[in-house]
């Protein structure tokens, strides 16, 4: 008797571990309603016979899943739209401040001198020209000054020396007119005694 008392609570006890396995179900999706609709209904020849409560609550489940998915869809276009709509705002400003940038990177490249709209590259080389110009002018200038300077140097020694050669000429011209003019005189006297 006791192993039949065993028996009877061992196979009461399966039978309600295998009830408590069936009331763990699977989650509540479309495929395992029409799973259990499947496997509750009866057969009558090749054909299932369905229960019109449950198939009505598969309908009521399956429209009522329709709609979630629909207003899902229908909120998730409006997301997708407000986004859309955020991301053209977004692009206009990215294009407005690309172009804002390219403005600033223009105006900072360039800069206005004497009414014309000058490139910094095409200014420095202006200006590097302009100065190589005036260096070598100045180049120019100093070598002409230098030879100038040298050539008026070369002159005024040039100078000093005719003036002292002629500052002798002079004393030796002044000496033989006063020798003629005594030798005239000689002469002048000569004749008057003479005479």
């Amino acid at each position: 008797m006791k192993t039949l008392k065993i028996l009877f609570i061992l196979l009461f006890t399966q039978n309600i571990i295998a009830q408590n396995a069936d009331k763990i179900e699977q989650p509540n999706t479309v495929e395992n309603q029409f799973k259990k609709l499947y496997k509750n209904s009866n057969n009558y020849q090749i054909y299932k016979v369905v229960k019109k409560n449950e198939y009505l609550s598969l309908q009521k489940s399956i429209l009522d899943s329709i709609k979630v998915i629909k207003t899902d869809a229908a909120s998730k276009q409006i997301k997708i739209d407000e986004q859309l709509k955020a991301i053209t705002s977004l692009q206009t400003k990215i294009d407005t401040l690309k172009g804002d940038l390219s403005v600033s990177i223009e105006k900072e490249d360039s800069f206005s001198l004497l009414g014309m709209s000058l490139n910094k590259a095409t200014y420095n080389t202006t200006l590097w020209s302009i100065i190589a110009g005036l260096l070598i002018g100045l180049a120019f200038f100093i070598y002409k000054f230098n030879n100038s300077n040298s050539v008026t140097r070369e002159t005024k020694s040039l100078l000093v020396d005719v003036e002292e050669e002629f500052e002798k000429h002079k004393k030796n011209s002044i000496e033989k007119e006063q020798k003629l003019r005594r030798q005239l005189q000689d002469e002048i006297n000569k004749q008057r005694g003479v005479n």
